[in-house]
């Protein structure tokens, strides 16, 4: 059973950082893009943040570039990890972590909600003013 179980949300104030974890187990993932998404009440998920499995490069959104850092620690690639630091009450959201499989020659991320292949059931982070 394939599970991937999110961790480190919470709290903080304008400014600062949150380390958040995404332990998976249940399948390999080579092949797979390891991403992050955030959701704010009413809105859909927003793409934050992609790692390739196989290769370790790494894309981000637009708005978290140069402040969050996605990451696969461990030699047993056993942890997904997304380093957030001059946090923003904007992003207060709850955050998924999720697996897409990648399909197509040269391709290395999975980028769209729909084409994820799996989820945990997120993690909130609260940004306070």
């Amino acid at each position: 059973q394939v599970e991937l179980v999110e961790s480190g949300g919470g709290l903080v104030q304008a400014g600062g950082s949150l380390r958040l974890a995404c332990e998976v187990s249940g399948r390999s993932f080579e092949g797979y893009s390891m991403d992050w998404f955030g959701q704010t009440p009413g809105k859909e998920r927003e793409f934050v943040a992609a790692i390739s499995w196989n290769t370790g490069n790494k894309k981000y959104a637009d708005s978290v570039k140069g402040r969050f850092t996605i990451s696969v620690d461990n030699a047993a690639k056993t942890t997904v990890r997304l380093q957030m630091n001059r946090l923003n009450p904007v992003a207060t959201a709850v955050y998924y972590c999720a697996a897409g499989r990648v399909f197509g020659y040269g391709r290395e991320y999975v980028l769209d909600e729909e084409d994820m292949d799996y989820w945990g059931i997120g993690t909130l982070v609260t940004v306070s003013s």
